[in-house]
């Protein structure tokens, strides 16, 4: 039986979540501003008043069924080309750091927005496989998928989130993408003895983070209920 890959149990976590929203709050559950910050979006003031899990929550939230049709469907593409490229212990890290990384952006130049969705931390991984498009030691059947060759996807995606009306979070996007090719361009695709455990130990504190954020969403939740 062939093992489900850790880019399908990341688009499930974000189905479920979108699910339960439109559980919760019917119809008209995405375009309820309470809705999304009941299901942990990020928003800056709650932010600055102690809810940093929302930075790592938002990024399992979506604003409606094309926004996480169409991140889910780059997800799926590119998620798994670099699970098998990079292991699922990097895609895990650079997904969460890409996505944090936008998040705090987006925090400090568009802080009473509502922002919500996938799109920084994939941008991260479309921005790892570019950089790894200029490193000598990338392998040669990978090639066509990286560097250069990604250009007109990134500057395409860029230049629509700036258009008027877009209302898209180009914070975000621009915020995972440098992260992802940072790591893209500085570090190998192969793993050595002592990167390998690296990465692992990353991995397993990416995972503790998602945890940890959704309990605590779910205890700051239960308290606002309370006191209503």
């Amino acid at each position: 039986m062939r093992q489900r890959s850790l880019t399908s149990f990341l688009i499930m976590i974000n189905v479920i979540v979108f699910v339960l929203m439109f559980l919760f709050g019917g119809l008209k559950a995405f375009s309820n501003p309470r809705i999304y910050i009941l299901f942990g979006a990020q928003i800056g003031n709650l932010i600055s008043m102690g809810e940093w899990f929302r930075l790592i929550t938002s990024m399992f939230v979506h604003g409606g069924l094309f926004h996480i049709f169409f991140n889910m469907m780059a997800l799926f593409y590119v998620g798994n080309i670099v699970e098998r490229a990079y292991g699922p212990s990097r895609l895990i890290t650079i997904y969460m750091l890409s996505g944090i990384f936008g998040n705090i952006l987006t925090h400090f130049f568009i802080p009473y927005a509502i922002s919500v969705g996938a799109s920084g931390a994939i941008f991260g991984l479309i921005g790892l496989l570019f950089g790894a498009g200029f490193r000598h030691d990338t392998p040669v059947i990978l090639k066509p998928i990286t560097g250069t060759a990604l250009l007109p996807i990134i500057l395409i995606n860029v230049i629509w989130g700036f258009l008027p009306g877009a209302n898209i979070n180009n914070f975000a996007h621009l915020g995972g993408l440098a992260v992802g090719f940072t790591f893209g361009w500085l570090t190998p695709i192969r793993y050595t003895k002592t990167s390998y455990k690296v990465w692992k130990i990353l991995s397993y504190i990416a995972y503790g983070l998602i945890i940890l954020s959704f309990i605590m969403l779910i205890i700051f939740d239960f308290r606002f209920y309370i006191l209503i």
